[in-house]
């Protein structure tokens, strides 16, 4: 567990859910897929209230990181940074070779995390198949990716 300003770093539990979708909701971040992958999900906690949340879904050796989200009075404080370090930590444990995002807005935050723009042509084929690549971010959306340091997986 990790703390950004007062705010705990954990794994998402089902009862957190609710309070993790209106989050994306106001961020206008898809909600597919974050029900049925709760295990994937790291929130931020703050005297009992979700601040913060961001998801690394993996496929094979990939990672896809998604739903990166703070609530609007904690930005500003590193928790989005905090959270993004978190979920590129565990794909590092885990040994996966690239974390991969689309993102519409935030393609200026994210290189100071390690991550460049690629075409999307250029993502891994197990990730490109998952619905944030398929079905729900749109083809306008800037494919970025953060290559980490287990090539062999």
């Amino acid at each position: 567990m990790r703390e950004a300003n007062s705010a705990v770093l954990r794994p998402m539990r089902p009862e957190d859910l609710e309070k993790v979708l209106a989050m994306l909701r106001n961020a206008k971040l898809p909600l597919h897929g974050v029900a049925e992958g709760l295990h994937a999900f790291i929130v931020a906690e703050s005297g009992g209230r979700i601040v913060g949340v961001a998801g690394l879904e993996r496929y094979g050796r990939y990672g896809l990181l998604r739903s990166v989200a703070v609530a609007r009075d904690w930005r500003g404080r590193g928790l989005g940074s905090s959270l993004t370090r978190k979920a590129l930590d565990l794909a590092s444990r885990e040994r996966l070779a690239a974390v991969y995002l689309l993102t519409e807005t935030a393609a200026d935050y994210f290189p100071r995390h390690g991550f460049e723009r690629i075409p999307r042509s250029e993502v891994a084929d197990a990730v490109k198949a998952s619905a944030e690549f398929r079905e729900v971010c749109p083809e306008g959306a800037i494919a970025m990716v953060c290559s980490l340091a287990h090539p062999e997986g």
